[in-house]
């Protein structure tokens, strides 16, 4: 397991005489990066810096630096007082201008490295320098020159970790792959085999359930249209450990298998199914790789935005609809205006419901309405669409044990990416996401004794026909989780005893 080495950069800062060493995530902004460096310095956070080699060129900051070594560390060079304040207000209003130029043209708060590495040597120039009104006026040029560069380049690949919203590629490359009979019946099946396909199998895949259901025949959706929306909905999903196109292609997967075996053609409108589909297939959209947790704690952009709120799941939703806002992605382009309003905030209740943080709020509303549920009441059927989507989001201990285990692996990596990052950051670390505290087992045990199977189980009550395939796989998986736990814990004792007896025998001597 692990993140690989690649994942992270280890810098060591010279602070007064003293070596501090920091840690941080390629995934980190250039800003999270200098916030990191203040605290080390022992400056506030918003501290101007910057940081000098040995030889005392200046260092990048950002996330691509270099690692360096204790023996040649960087040394930070704080910029205090006045003297800088009228050319940075100069300055932060030119990158003002720039930022929103972009996030109007792009719907987006970061640019790719190459463009903030540019900007921030002209940011610097500044600092050092100390610009005239000449150099100023310069640099406001080779901005306007760089913002041109960048519109007419604004179909190639500039976003960073897949914030595309249009496309990478068109149409004519996303073959079509004619899928077996054998594929077909088994995408039906919460047993089907998730790590056996490419992506464009899996888009094809996802493409064959919109037609299957109906969903494109009912609701006149553009083929092409739809083709288009699920390339961009790709692109959309970060390579992270867990929270990947995989994933989405999973929830959406299982999500389907649920309406064949809960037969929820039968219960539910067209409209409802079209919800359900879609909510999963956008519902972990250019999620970071960390959680809500970590994003209250350390302050980032999205939790201020959302007013910590949901952070992750509002996010998810204002990306699906600013994919659905290019018309080459709107598979609702036929729909009338009051049935957008429907599919649209239908598709965000689901997404939001998946917070975990709202888990045991969703499942007590439903239990109270199980019993008598109504499938004529609003409410009620809104509430279980809720918990399908929940069921078919940490759905993965229901497939077969060789398909379930990587996700527990990939799962604990993107934990343990998380931690380390809030170790080096001075946030709080969750005990089940802390590399020296978790294993597997007990990973497992917990989650499925008290989440997973309570869950299902109030599902079963509505359609039993889940029990053999949907619960009883999670309570087999529960069952060898506990055992592999008895023998970590009987080799423990082991290792226990053993160092006991060679500290006494060390003792005895």
């Amino acid at each position: 397991m692990g993140s690989g080495s690649s994942a992270y950069r280890m810098i060591y800062l010279d602070v007064d005489g003293r070596i501090q060493k920091v840690v941080f995530s390629r995934f980190c902004s250039p800003c999270d990066i200098k916030e990191l460096f203040c605290t080390a310095a022992g400056l506030s956070r918003n501290t101007t810096i910057s940081l000098l080699d040995s030889t005392g060129a200046m260092v990048s900051i950002d996330p691509t630096m270099p690692n360096n070594t204790e023996r040649s560390p960087y040394r930070v060079l704080a910029l205090m007082g006045g003297q800088l304040a009228d050319k940075e207000e100069l300055f932060q209003n030119v990158l003002t201008q720039v930022a929103e130029q972009f996030s109007r043209a792009f719907k987006i708060n970061e640019l790719k490295t190459e463009v903030t590495n540019r900007l921030a040597m002209l940011e610097k120039r500044v600092e050092l320098e100390g610009m005239k009104v000449v150099e100023i006026e310069k640099c406001r040029s080779d901005i306007k020159k760089l913002r041109e560069e960048m519109a007419s380049r604004s179909n190639s690949n500039f976003l960073e970790d897949s914030k595309k919203l249009t496309p990478r590629r068109d149409v004519p490359s996303y073959p079509k792959y004619v899928l077996s009979q054998q594929t077909i019946d088994a995408l039906r099946k919460p047993t089907f085999d998730v790590w056996l396909w490419e992506a464009n199998e899996m888009l094809s895949c996802l493409e064959h359930m919109y037609h299957d259901l109906g969903l494109v025949r009912d609701f006149n959706i553009n083929p092409i249209t739809l083709k288009r929306w699920l390339l961009c909905i790709h692109d959309n999903y970060r390579n992270n450990p867990f929270h990947n196109f995989r994933h989405c292609f999973c929830v959406t997967q299982m999500m389907y298998s649920m309406i064949y075996l809960c037969n929820l053609q039968e219960k539910f409108t067209q409209v409802d199914i079209l919800i359900l589909m879609t909510a999963a297939v956008c519902h972990d959209l250019d999620h970071p790789g960390y959680n809500n947790t970590y994003q209250i704690n350390a302050r980032t952009e999205l939790a201020v935005r959302y007013n910590d709120i949901s952070p992750l799941e509002n996010h998810h939703c204002a990306v699906a609809f600013q994919i659905f806002s290019q018309p080459e992605c709107n598979i609702f382009s036929n729909f009338d205006p009051e049935t957008f309003k429907q599919i649209r905030q239908g598709t965000i209740t689901l997404i939001l419901a998946t917070d975990m943080a709202r888990h045991g709020e969703i499942l007590d509303s439903f239990k109270q309405k199980v019993d008598n549920f109504d499938f004529t009441n609003e409410e009620h059927v809104t509430c279980l669409k809720m918990v399908l989507i929940k069921c078919c989001d940490i759905s993965n201990e229901v497939r077969p044990m060789e398909v379930a285990e990587p996700w527990v692996d990939c799962l604990l990596e993107e934990y343990f990416m998380q931690s380390d990052r809030e170790k080096a950051e001075g946030l709080p670390v969750a005990p089940f996401m802390d590399r020296e505290k978790v294993t597997k087992p007990t990973a497992q045990i917990g989650f499925i004794k008290f989440v997973l199977i309570p869950m299902f189980e109030t599902v079963m009550k509505l359609f039993p026909q889940i029990e053999e395939v949907m619960v009883q796989p999670l309570r087999e998986s529960r069952d060898r989780y506990e055992e592999l736990k008895q023998i970590d814990d009987a080799m423990n004792e082991v290792q226990k005893k053993k160092s006991e007896n060679l500290t006494m025998g060390g003792k005895k001597k």
